[in-house]
């Protein structure tokens, strides 16, 4: 049987993807969300914020006056699938829009492939993950970043 270096076999896996870290405190879940919130409140978009632990349990919820109902669940899946793939959710929907066997993303039914959700990352490490949902794509991912702008991840 063929033994294995520790040493070496953790190499590989931190140089593809941050490793998790302890998870998002309630006070930074504020900060991200409140900074998201303002970015929205902004441009007068009606939007839903989620923002999850590094597990991808939900720590707090924005919905602000006349979002959509069905963006609740969609911030919320945003945020779970930037957390759990530890990458923001923009470059599944960069991947699907260039087919081939790209499309196969569409089969998996943890992943939501659309901008708007990003992981946060406190010295290297996932601790949690914004989701923004309410607009196009584009402008749910420009509230999320605001939301990480402030956190400075």
């Amino acid at each position: 049987m063929m033994k294995i270096d520790p040493s070496t076999a953790e190499a590989p896996l931190a140089a593809l993807t941050p490793l998790y870290g302890a998870p998002i405190t309630l006070d930074e879940a504020v900060l991200v969300a409140g900074a998201a919130r303002a970015e929205a409140q902004r441009h007068g978009w009606p939007m839903v914020i989620a923002v999850t632990d590094s597990g991808g349990h939900l720590v707090l919820l924005y919905r602000l006056d006349q979002a959509q109902h069905g963006s609740v669940l969609v911030a919320q899946q945003k945020a779970k699938t930037a957390v759990d793939f530890r990458r923001s959710t923009g470059a599944f929907e960069s991947a699907l829009a260039e087919g081939g066997l790209h499309l196969r993303l569409l089969g998996m039914t943890n992943l939501t492939p659309l901008e708007g959700g990003l992981p946060i990352v406190r010295e290297g490490r996932v601790i949690g993950a914004i989701g923004v949902s309410g607009m196009q794509s584009t402008q749910d991912a420009r509230v999320a970043s605001a939301g990480l702008a402030a956190f400075g991840s």
